[in-house]
């Protein structure tokens, strides 16, 4: 499958600060791809390197297999879309306005601003000012403006960080329909949980170096422990293994109706974060 995004060697440092650090990976086309790490780990240069507003220190980046350096032109540019903790919208003017200047920016019909509001649920708040919104409401609105083209590709830098959980879901199906339409997703979170219900495979980022990176569902295979946790009528928890001796002290249990919940003892992304990098995820 051709890439989207390929990384080699990889680094940027700022005067004795390096923010990001040798790095190297892909992105496949039609992949939502997850760069998971806490603050200050090298997300968001990254992001800021692979859309052209940073220039790496050494190292190569390639989007659509040209160099970063090519993205500056605006046709390069109508084929991703950003969405970043720089605003750039006009306080003054309505969501609708402001999104109609981008429309005019891009040729776009007005009928795409609906869509988009649609989907961020922000449709009945058309007409409000961005000076009145809410840091979840500017947020939507910052992603409704970045796929309003329709992208090939999209960044998206912890894009539900401000967001209640009726819109963070709500964003979630937005994203997996756009996927599935054929955008290729790169998307920097802290948030294992959303990484895990949304990425096709992820990279743990700290300290500007890549620790590790694979689908998640492999990672929780490689770092599982072989174990199962019962829940029994009387409150009481059991731990068995997965084998021949666990497999009977659960039938027995189901035998004599004792068993309430069973539970797979697998790691969450988290969980295998804090175990390879041995830092916390704030």
């Amino acid at each position: 499958m051709e890439n989207a995004i390929e990384v080699k060697g990889l680094a940027k440092y700022f005067s004795n600060f390096r923010a990001v650090e040798s790095i190297d990976f892909h992105v496949k086309k039609g992949e939502i791809f997850g760069f998971l790490g806490p603050s200050g780990s090298g997300k968001t240069t990254t992001i800021k390197i692979l859309t052209g507003q940073l220039d790496p220190t050494v190292g190569e980046a390639f989007v659509f297999g040209e160099k970063v350096s090519k993205l500056k032109n605006s046709n390069a540019r109508k084929r991703f879309g950003v969405l970043t903790d720089n605003s750039g919208l006009y306080v003054r003017l309505s969501i609708f306005d402001n999104l109609k200047l981008y429309c005019q920016l891009y040729d776009l019909p007005i009928s795409k601003i609906d869509e988009a509001l649609g989907f961020v649920n922000l449709k009945e708040a058309s007409k409000k000012k961005v000076s009145e919104l809410s840091k979840g409401m500017m947020q939507r609105v910052l992603l409704a403006r970045a796929i309003l083209h329709e992208p090939e590709l999209l960044f998206l830098d912890e894009p539900t960080s401000a967001l209640d959980p009726v819109n963070t879901l709500h964003i979630y199906e937005g994203l997996r329909a756009l996927n599935k339409k054929g955008t290729t997703i790169f998307l920097t979170t802290h948030d294992m949980h959303e990484a895990d219900t949304l990425c096709d495979r992820v990279a743990f980022l700290n300290k500007g170096k890549i620790q590790l990176m694979d689908e998640p569902r492999n990672l929780k295979k490689q770092y599982a422990d072989s174990t199962i946790t019962m829940e029994l009528t009387n409150d009481e928890q059991v731990t068995i293994r997965k084998d021949a001796a666990g497999a009977e002290a659960m039938y027995q249990l189901m035998m004599e109706n004792r068993l309430v919940t069973v539970h797979s003892n697998e790691p969450t992304l988290g969980d295998i974060f804090v175990r390879v990098t041995g830092g916390e995820l704030v």
